[in-house]
Parts: structure tokens; C-alpha cells; sequence
């Protein structure tokens, strides 16, 4: 008898996405018992972001579908309707490619319109990096993601012990880890000039002196104030007058905003210490991360991917707010004069000890093989354990985070 190999469709939403899936795409792609397939949508397909498919496309992986879901505007309305985009154009995709199991990473909107359409469609669905908390409506959005998904590979201890007190069955919790980590264990941190220089726009970045990474993005649940956020971070900046690598945000409702502020912050102040980038491979981007001297803004890549090098951060505002941190992050408020303080006491401080609370660097295996083996199911229920008089209560946490991680590592 010959046994049937799994297709696994993978689906990408954003530069961040492919980021953290590569050495998962990797480990699925070269695994026997499964046959990958890719959906590149949203950010991943438009040319202003860079079109990272190709970098996928580059990269060695096939591209089964690419999904048009984004509509123009970045306020909360054009983010609402292109999750019903997004759900219709998923629908079409899956029909299509026939998937066995559909896997997500995440909380973005866009990811949450493929778990919708898989769901009612009847195809099991695998989430990694559920259960963790965060600010902005990306939170809810993971959440629900859970809520569809049919097993799960959180990146913590602690998001495993949340997923079971979202009612998820032990069983269903594969393993625990972020994948990112695989892809900073194995990099080559040599960092050339011209990775930065030969792309985006300002002033050339000398990367054997100290220089910050910054990104910010808006907080959706904020909107309406994300100009000023970032006006206060480049009069930040301005005063610290260290040279700078910035990337552009991403598409969230505000972004507009946020470009608006930088765009005229360059065109007036004309800074000689800042240079603007719009995309760069996972491998890269983790390159420029792990030499920066500090990282600046409020991307989850600082929370996750920084820790892992020791990178000092300065996470600032409420779009990580609640999410799992080292010793290397320091939040402040958005306010110039916070920030600034705390830019300098990180480059005083420098490097710090190496973490691994977001993974050991060997996940995207663990992964790939969990998929192998699991026996995909379709109905959902809360995960309850019913006493005598019928009422419910919640399992016992530190037993059934027992039962998850003992046979894994982590």
C-alpha cells in the first residue's frame, strides 16, 4: 500500500510571514511525506512593498496562487473589507489547489481571512505562534485564528499554557518554538555595506560603526494618532543624529500616516544620518537586526528575532503591549524625550546575553515532522473537563502543560 503525501498549503501574507516560515517551507518541501504548496496575498504581491514573492520565488519555492486582497486606503474600514476580500479570494484558491492541511502563521487580517475560508471549508488548519498577547487588533485576530485552528505550535511555554485556557486539547499543541530562530542559529551575521547601500534611498550607512534599525508601524487601535507617534520618534532620532536604517511600515489602517510623517520629516530636515528601506530578505534583514547597535520602533521581530542576538531594543507604544520580553527590550511611551533616554542607556548598555525563549534555533524539523504524523480532524470543541453535576471547569494548566512538553524539546 502506498501511502499518500500530504499537501501542506502554506500561506504568506507579509514579508514578516515568509520571514519566519522559510526554514519551515524548508523543512515541509524536503520531508517525504509532504508536498508543499504557497499562496503568496496581501503585502507579499504588491509591488510598493517590494513584491517579497519573488524573494520566494528566488528562494527556490514554487508559488501555487497569488491572492489580490489589499484595498487602498489603510484605515480600519479598507482593513475590514479586505478581510472579506481576502475570504472570497482564499475560497477560490483552496477550491483550486485542494490542500490537505492549510498552515498559518500569525495575526495578521489577511491570515485571518484564509483560517475563515479554510474552516468552512472543511480543510484542517495548523497555526504556529497562537496564544500570545499583543496590542492592537492583531491580538484578536490571533485568537480567533486559534479559535478555527486545528493544532498549534506556539512559540512559548507561556502561549502554550494560554492556548489550553482557550479551551485547546493538549494533544493538538505540537510542539513549542518560533521558527525564526532556526534561520538566526545558522546565519551569517557579515554584514556588507552594499546590502544597505545599493537599495532604498539616503544616506550611505557605514556598517562598521554603530547604526539603528527602526521600524514603526501603527497601532490600529490607535488610529488617528500614529503621526504624531512617529513625529515624536524622528524628533527622537534627530537628536541622537546616529546614523539610521529605517523600514517603511506595513499596511495597517494608519501607514499612510506614518509614510506622511517620514516622508516630510526627509523632505524638510534633510538628515545626512538616515536611510530608507522598503524590503529585504528574511536572511538579510535578520543580518542588518543582529549588527544594529539598537532597534527602535515597535516591530514583533524586536520582541522575537533581537533577543536571540542580544540586539539592545527600544520598544516603543502600545503595539506589543502585553507580549512576552527579555531583558534586552526597554518600552517607553511614545514621546520624544523618553525615547531618546532610553536609546542612549541601550547604546551605554550594548550587547546582551544571548535568549532563547522564543526558540532553540531547531524548530522548523520538529514542525514539519509533527505535520507528518498528526491525524487531521475537523470538529472543534472546548477542550472542558465535565464533573458529576454536569457544570464545566478548565483543565488543570500545569497538568496538561505537562503533557504538552515533556515529550518535546524546547
Amino acid at each position: 500500500m502506498i501511502n499518500k503525501v500530504r499537501k501542506i498549503c502554506v500561506v504568506l501574507v507579509d514579508r514578516a510571514n515568509y520571514g519566519r516560515l522559510k526554514p519551515v517551507m524548508r523543512a515541509i518541501a524536503d520531508h517525504p511525506a509532504l508536498q508543499i504548496q504557497v499562496i503568496a496575498a496581501g503585502t507579499m504581491v504588491l509591488e510598493r512593498f517590494g513584491q517579497p514573492v519573488q524573494v520566494v520565488r528566488q528562494d527556490g519555492f514554487p508559488v501555487d496562487g497569488e491572492v489580490y486582497l489589499e484595498l487602498e486606503g489603510s484605515t480600519p474600514s479598507t482593513m475590514a473589507k479586505s478581510v472579506g476580500f481576502g475570504v472570497v479570494e482564499f475560497s477560490s484558491e483552496f477550491q483550486r489547489l485542494k490542500p490537505d492541511v492549510v498552515l498559518i502563521i500569525g495575526d495578521r487580517y489577511e491570515a485571518l481571512a484564509a483560517a475563515v475560508a479554510a474552516a468552512y471549508m472543511n480543510l484542517c488548519i495548523i497555526h504556529i505562534q497562537g496564544g500570545e498577547v499583543s496590542g492592537s487588533i492583531d491580538e484578536s485576530a490571533r485568537h480567533a485564528i486559534t479559535k478555527f485552528a486545528h493544532f498549534h505550535f506556539p512559540s512559548t511555554r507561556r502561549s502554550a499554557e494560554y492556548l489550553l485556557r482557550m479551551g485547546e486539547r493538549p494533544d493538538t499543541i505540537l510542539g513549542i518554538g518560533c521558527p525564526s530562530s532556526d534561520i538566526a542559529r545558522e546565519l551569517d551575521r557579515t554584514l556588507s555595506p552594499d546590502l544597505i547601500n545599493q537599495r532604498g534611498g539616503g544616506a550611505q550607512i557605514d556598517v562598521a560603526r554603530p547604526f539603528l534599525l527602526v521600524i514603526f508601524h501603527p497601532t490600529t487601535t490607535e488610529f488617528g494618532g500614529e503621526r504624531q507617534q512617529m513625529e515624536e520618534l524622528l524628533a527622537s532620532l534627530s537628536e541622537i543624529q546616529l546614523q539610521t536604517v529605517l523600514l517603511w511600515p506595513n499596511i495597517d489602517a494608519g501607514s499612510d500616516h506614518v509614510s506622511k510623517a517620514i516622508r516630510r520629516f526627509r523632505d524638510l530636515s534633510k538628515p545626512d544620518w538616515l536611510r530608507s528601506l522598503i524590503n529585504l530578505s528574511p536572511e538579510n534583514y535578520l543580518k542588518v537586526l543582529a549588527n544594529a547597535a539598537c532597534a527602535v520602533g515597535n516591530s514583533s521581530s524586536f520582541v522575537r528575532d533581537a533577543g536571540y542576538f542580544g540586539t539592545p531594543v527600544v520598544l516603543v507604544g502600545q503595539r506589543q503591549e502585553g507580549r512576552e520580553t527579555d531583558i534586552h527590550v526597554s518600552r517607553v511611551q511614545p514621546l520624544k524625550c523618553d525615547i531618546t533616554s532610553a536609546i542612549r542607556k541601550q547604546l551605554t548598555h550594548g550587547r546582551y546575553p544571548p535568549s532563547n525563549l522564543y526558540g532553540d534555533g531547531q524548530v522548523s524539523q520538529r514542525i514539519a515532522d509533527a505535520i507528518a504524523k498528526l491525524t487531521p480532524y475537523l470538529q472543534k470543541r472546548l477542550h472542558f473537563i465535565h464533573d458529576p453535576d454536569g457544570q464545566t471547569k478548565p483543565p488543570p494548566i500545569n497538568e496538561g502543560l505537562v503533557k504538552v512538553t515533556e515529550p518535546l524539546k524546547s
